[in-house]
Parts: structure tokens; C-alpha cells; sequence
């Protein structure tokens, strides 16, 4: 899959684990695969990133609905993408601090997740986005803090 943003501004094919994982070039990770993540839409310049779940009969609660951790690592992996696409291959950005608040209860099936970077530090960066259904009905808004890390 490319996407029109997958070159940096030099013209160089972007480097790094995410771009290994959207090239093909390694397996995503267990908790992505688990999520059923999928890349729709990504632009490093703008820091913004749109990505598709496949939320399961495996996440549910008692009530039917899926369970709010899962809503929670969706958005994780929502808005850490989004910095992280941005960053050259030997960093990454770990979350520090992730706020959730869930305004309608998901049920299984396809959700959105919208990301976007709100501020970039050299080192600490504020992140935010939302989860939402097919309809564009939303489902639950995050912010996140991130550190930005050499990979070692």
C-alpha cells in the first residue's frame, strides 16, 4: 500500500517500524492485529492519521457492547500512529499519559479512529483524536501525551 505522504521531504522513502509494517515489510504488532487495525489514510507533514478496527464479538461486556479498554487501545492506537508516522526510523514515541472519555456505547463491527498531533515538542508531544462508527456517529474522544524516544 502507498500512500502519497509515504516520502519524506527530501524524496527518500520513509524509514522506521511504522513504514516497515505499511510496506509489508514486517508483521504488524499482536495487539494491532488483534484490533483488526488498518491503515486508511495517513500525512506525516500535517501529523494526522485516519485508521479502521474491526471490533469483535471477542471485546463485548455483558451488556453487548464493546468494553472500554478496547475503545481505550483502539485510540491508543489511534493517536500513537500519528506521531509516530512522523518521526525518522530510529524513534519512537511511547504514550505517557492516555484520557479517554466515551460518549456512546460501540457495538461490534467497523469503527474510525481519527488522529491528529496537537503539539510537537522535541521531546513531549500532545496528541487527540476520536473513535467513530461507519455513520460518523461518535463513540469516544481521547488526548494523549507522548515521549519521544531512541529506539535501541
Amino acid at each position: 500500500m502507498a500512500f502519497t505522504s509515504d516520502m519524506d521531504t527530501d524524496g527518500q522513502r520513509r524509514q522506521g517500524p511504522f513504514w516497515d509494517v505499511v510496506e509489508g515489510r514486517i508483521a504488524p504488532p499482536p495487539a494491532a492485529l488483534l484490533l483488526g487495525w488498518e491503515l486508511i489514510d495517513v500525512d506525516p507533514e500535517r501529523g494526522t492519521i485516519e485508521v479502521a478496527f474491526a471490533a469483535d464479538e471477542r471485546f463485548v461486556n455483558p451488556v453487548g457492547v464493546i468494553q472500554g479498554g478496547f475503545l481505550a487501545a483502539m485510540l491508543d492506537d489511534t493517536l500513537g500512529p500519528a506521531l509516530v508516522a512522523t518521526l525518522p526510523a530510529d524513534r519512537f514515541a511511547p504514550t505517557l499519559d492516555l484520557h479517554v472519555q466515551f460518549l456512546r456505547p460501540a457495538r461490534p463491527g467497523r469503527l474510525l479512529g481519527r488522529g491528529r498531533v496537537v503539539q510537537r515538542g522535541r521531546e513531549v508531544c500532545f496528541l487527540a483524536g476520536e473513535l467513530v462508527r461507519p455513520d460518523g456517529t461518535l463513540v469516544a474522544v481521547a488526548t494523549a501525551t507522548a515521549r519521544i524516544r531512541v529506539v535501541r
